[in-house]
């Protein structure tokens, strides 16, 4: 016993010595659990039936869609507001406003839900029309491992945008976890995005792509240097309108663009422009 209690006090005394340890009373960290839950009942606002065992009907329907709106508020209010604090290095701040911006932003995610769904329900269709394997909306909605990234990251961006620290990586990172791909919540992705299979895709921050989009497995769309004092400039590719890229392609730098009405072949290295409406392939070739 002597043993164990000791080994509890070094234990303890690394906590001390070497941090890592987010304490619920200090508000000292948004609470990865927490963040997970709360995508998750976004996520059922969006595709309600879908993400969860729950019987709807169109009796209860309203007061499940209450009950869940709700419950999203106070949890990501919180964990907001954690998050704010953490970073926010003003304490007058701290008291006085740090609470009331989590909530603003918090409602206002539950206000821009329709929006979502809006441009979700396009990925849907994207997804629908492009794989020939798909044979519903439905069926996409439940099983494509695309969709539940790119919902994720529509989520996540929005509180990206909206100046949210920390917790859009959380979300981003968890799908990725989950999926096998990686979209950096800061990127800006058009409407009817599909990514077909998708193990792999990467997606950098800064990355910037059109409408009717659509990527393969293995697709990178990174940076050309990873150096620290590039962290505000943008590092990655711009794809505009229309463009397919096949498995396995990468394509880097901040001053990259493939071109409107473009393909990229698989295993290609893209680290220059391509015009629009230019098949690339593996050589170099273009036509």
């Amino acid at each position: 016993m002597n043993s164990i209690d000791s080994a509890i006090d070094n234990i303890l005394e690394s906590y001390k010595k070497y941090g890592g340890i987010n304490l619920e009373e200090a508000n000292d960290f948004p609470n990865r659990e927490n963040v997970v839950n709360v995508l998750r009942d976004i996520q059922c606002l969006i595709f309600p039936g879908f993400r969860v065992a729950e019987d709807l009907d169109s009796q209860n329907l309203r007061f499940v869609t209450g009950e869940r709106v709700n419950r999203i508020i106070s949890v990501l209010t919180r964990e907001i507001k954690k998050a704010l604090v953490y970073v926010i290095q003003d304490d007058m701040v701290k008291k006085t406003h740090c609470f009331a911006l989590a909530e603003q932003t918090s409602r206002a995610l539950i206000e821009e839900i329709p929006e979502l769904r809006r441009k979700i329900g396009l990925d849907v269709q994207a997804a629908y029309i492009g794989d020939p394997a798909a044979k519903s909306t439905e069926e996409v909605i439940v099983s494509y491992p695309c969709l539940e990234a790119i919902t994720t990251y529509r989520i996540a961006h929005f509180l990206c945008k909206a100046g949210v620290p920390v917790i859009p990586r959380i979300m981003s990172e968890h799908a990725h976890g989950k999926t096998g791909i990686d979209i950096n919540p800061g990127a800006e992705i058009g409407e009817s995005f599909f990514i077909d299979h998708g193990t792999g895709v990467v997606i950098g921050e800064t990355c910037v792509i059109g409408n009717n989009v659509k990527i393969y497995q293995g697709v990178t769309l990174g940076a050309l240097s990873v150096k620290k004092n590039l962290m505000d400039k943008k590092r990655h590719p711009t794809i505009e309108d229309n463009v397919t890229i096949y498995a396995n392609a990468t394509i880097l730098g901040g001053e990259t663009v493939i071109g409107a009405g473009s393909t990229i072949g698989g295993n290609t290295w893209v680290t220059k422009s391509v015009p629009p409406n230019t098949l690339f392939t593996q050589s170099g070739s273009g036509r």
